[in-house]
């Protein structure tokens, strides 16, 4: 009876599945292709990245629409005020949590905005986009389970015109992202307290803005209760207002900057939030990551 060599045969093995890889024919219909392709196109890491911002999206959705579902209903249980505290400190703790993994972004207008000013990969912002929806939406059906029979989990509507909403979410939405853009991007500033500051800055703007538009600053966090409690009354408001705020508000600060030289992009090794920010010598971001050639 013949014998078969078991190293020659996973050789053998290897080397098909090797050819069927490379294959021109077969690679669109090979399920590792795209995974291959993921691994071609995005750095070392990535992914842990994504789902960093899926967790911290989500647990900033949980908490602020929870809390301010809860208000809604009764506020003996949550207060107005408490449920804008609790948001800023989500954030704050998001960033200091997670801020050097993924950068803590948690808003796909603030991750926009970032590459609008080559701060971030724009061939990133697409995934990053999708985990900050993923981790929105993923925190809203939980919340409907929880907090059932409320109806309405933390959605932000428009309180009077939906004009009068826009102009508030454009407005406290530049001064988050004015602050954003000074503490995380700007070497001369104390990138230590950047928690501390982005976290009371959205605080502070809850608070003004929630009676008028809910306060959302944030497409994601408006999406993900709008689809769990099917309420998409004035949605354009939350996606036109804080992406313009965003790009307004980071422009206006790469604008007033007070640099010697040009400030370098922050690579996707060193995200807009890391607390332990790199001093530039040069004015685009670095060649070395194939991503940075947008």
């Amino acid at each position: 009876m013949a014998t078969t060599d078991p190293n020659l045969s996973n050789s053998t093995s290897i080397n098909e599945l090797t050819t069927a890889l490379h294959h021109p024919d077969s690679q669109n219909s090979n399920p590792c292709f795209l995974w291959r392709l993921f691994l071609e196109h995005y750095p070392p890491g990535f992914l842990r990245k994504v789902v960093a911002e899926v967790i911290a999206t989500y647990l900033l959705v949980f908490v602020t629409c929870g809390s301010a579902a809860l208000s809604a209903s009764d506020e003996q249980r949550v207060s107005k005020l408490g449920a804008s505290v609790a948001g800023g400190l989500i954030v704050t703790a998001m960033i200091y949590a997670v801020g050097h993994i993924s950068g803590a972004h948690m808003n796909p207008a603030v991750t926009l905005a970032f590459a609008a000013v080559r701060h971030f990969p724009w061939k990133q912002v697409p995934l990053y986009a999708a985990a900050q929806l993923t981790g929105a939406i993923g925190a809203a059906f939980t919340l409907r389970e929880l907090l059932y029979p409320i109806k309405h989990l933390g959605t932000t509507t428009p309180s009077g015109t939906e004009i009068q909403a826009l102009v508030m979410e454009i407005v406290v939405t530049f001064s988050m992202m004015f602050i954003t853009s000074a503490v995380a991007t700007d070497t001369k500033a104390i990138g230590e307290l950047a928690g501390i500051a982005v976290g009371s800055a959205v605080c502070i703007t809850s608070i003004l803005a929630g009676p008028v538009s809910g306060g959302s600053m944030n497409p994601a966090r408006t999406l993900g209760p709008a689809i769990a409690s099917a309420d998409y009354k004035g949605i354009w408001v939350y996606a036109v207002g804080p992406v313009s705020g965003t790009l307004l508000g980071t422009w206006s600060y790469n604008f007033i900057r007070v640099t010697e030289k040009p400030v370098q992009a922050i690579s996707p090794h060193s995200f807009s939030l890391k607390l332990c920010r790199m001093r530039s010598n040069a004015g685009e971001i670095s060649s070395k990551d194939p991503l940075n050639h947008v």
